[in-house]
């Protein structure tokens, strides 16, 4: 009986000390560049937001805020290099909803999405828009959905990887069309925007931020946007739902998630630094100019709506035979 108190003593003492040196880390916290792992390309809907908002906590912090692209297999190459990283609260990974359905779709990964990483902040949400070629016959996106019915499997679509938020936005989109199509993956949203402009690949979700300049060109058709709502940016184009298209609608969300181990003050702390960046006048104009709106969750929060997302993700990729 006594060894048995005894050890619960040293138990809680023991805790108390992680506690404590999770509490002098966070004051002492930070004392060194951070780094930011973005999961996608330069210049892709993440990438630019995983800026805006680094940049200013930078600025707040007064040390800086360090961009890694690290694109590649749907943001799970990034994902797999954060969550082997050392839980010092100095390697954060920048993800997309992608991030909820990379579980189902690789066999193999390196990491384990719940138990290796977890939600720090989420950063913002951004329509995706439905794009194709000028050249392309189609005017509304049931125009589309009429080729494609017409031609099954013949036409195709892009995406910014396998397991990105675009490609399960699209994939979303054909199972309530009743649409089959060919999926091309891309190295990210550039790249796929590239080729939909030049009619290699048939229509994209692409993220608005990344896509709105060459709507606004000419150099891209938009024919509907993904969320519920239209976007303030591109107020005449409808949404999917508009179009037709009944539980079609999907938000891509970019959030910062760390390594499992990272103390819980420290979480709290970049939790904070971020959401005073999110409501600092710079990142919400930067925001506006991308039509992403500011999303402020805690960290318990965040970590509930990842799981939510998976359940979503898990149906979509089971439904669609995503592999």
């Amino acid at each position: 009986m006594k060894k048995s108190i005894n050890k619960i003593i040293k138990s809680f003492l023991l805790a108390g000390v992680v506690i404590h040196c999770g509490l002098i880390n966070a004051q002492n916290y930070p004392n060194k560049p951070i780094h930011f792992v973005v999961a996608f390309t330069a210049g892709s809907a993440t990438d630019i937001i995983a800026r805006a908002v680094g940049d200013v906590i930078s600025n707040n912090i007064g040390q800086p805020v360090i961009i890694e692209n690290k694109p590649g297999a749907g943001g799970t190459i990034a994902a797999a290099q954060v969550a082997k990283s050392d839980p010092d609260g100095y390697t954060f990974l920048v993800h997309s909803s992608g991030h909820a359905l990379n579980p189902f779709i690789y066999s193999n990964l390196p990491y384990d999405t719940l138990k290796d990483l977890k939600g720090v902040a989420t950063l913002g949400a951004t329509p995706n828009v439905l794009v194709v070629s000028p050249s392309k016959p189609w005017k509304t996106a049931t125009d589309l959905v009429a080729a494609a019915k017409a031609k099954p499997g013949e036409l195709n679509f892009a995406s910014a990887g396998i397991g990105s938020a675009t490609h399960l936005n699209a994939e979303k989109f054909n199972l309530a069309a009743n649409i089959e199509a060919l999926h091309v993956p891309y190295k990210g949203t550039p790249e796929a925007n590239s080729d939909v402009i030049g009619g290699r690949a048939d229509w994209f979700f692409s993220p608005l931020g990344s896509v709105l300049s060459l709507v606004q060109s000419g150099k891209l058709k938009a024919l509907a946007v993904s969320t519920p709502k239209r976007s303030t940016l591109l107020p005449n184009i409808p949404t999917t739902i508009e179009a037709g298209i009944p539980d079609s609608d999907y938000v891509l969300w970019v959030g910062l998630i760390a390594p499992s181990g990272v103390p819980t003050p420290i979480i709290k702390k970049m939790n904070d630094e971020v959401a005073k960046a999110l409501q600092s006048n710079e990142v919400k104009e930067r925001f506006a100019k991308l039509g992403a709106e500011p999303l402020i969750m805690s960290p318990d929060a965040f970590n509930t709506y990842i799981r939510n997302e998976m359940v979503v993700a898990y149906r979509i990729s089971k439904t669609a035979k995503l592999k």
